[in-house]
């Protein structure tokens, strides 16, 4: 190999938003009327309302995590939930109790198994987020249910295939990020969870 090219293997890779921004815009903007954009003090997706305008799928700051895990959410939302204020879903902001945790986790593995997939076809590193942090620090949240339920899901998708959105949007990913690994390869374990 060239010394360049060893150089540029060693620098840390840089995760910008703007990139998951442009792949999303590409992919989606024509098709589904929708863009994705960040800055936002709290992500929301919004409707369009009207013709002419857009639907707006707004993710936190500049956060890439935040961009992938918005993406997630809309491609699991169905055609109905995607003309809904944020799907049509409730969030209860940290401080949830142990019943509204429960029931967040319960929609909210999905979209964390599918931001799994679409952070390795970046080459970026994967968190799974309860979300939660009053009751983490009261040490009243095992992260480890949540977890498997993450993994299973994502072991699921990769028997059967993404849904069709996310699966368009995987492989723009993996195009622009230069990983081309197929869904059916990539290594899901809770050791990297954890």
């Amino acid at each position: 190999m060239g010394a360049a090219v060893m150089e540029s293997l060693s620098e840390p890779r840089l995760f910008d938003s703007a990139q998951v921004e442009r792949v999303f815009n590409d992919c989606f903007a024509d098709s589904c009327n929708t863009r994705l954009l960040g800055g936002a003090a709290e992500p929301f997706y919004q409707p369009a309302e009207g013709s002419g305008s857009c639907h707006a799928l707004n993710y936190r700051d500049d956060f890439f995590a935040s961009a992938l895990h918005e993406v997630a959410h809309w491609c699991i939302a169905g055609a109905q939930r995607r003309l809904q204020p944020d799907f049509g879903y409730w969030y209860a902001p940290e401080g949830r109790s142990a019943e509204q945790q429960n029931s967040f986790e319960l929609v909210e593995y999905k979209p964390q198994a599918l931001e799994w997939f679409f952070s390795q076809a970046c080459a970026y590193r994967f968190q799974v987020s309860p979300d939660n942090p009053d009751l983490a620090s009261a040490g009243m949240l095992d992260i480890t249910a949540f977890q498997r339920r993450v993994l299973a899901q994502a072991l699921a998708w990769q028997k059967v295939g993404l849904p069709t959105r996310a699966g368009v949007f995987y492989s723009a990913l993996c195009r622009e990020f230069c990983t081309c690994i197929p869904a059916a390869q990539l290594s899901f374990t809770m050791a990297q969870l954890a």
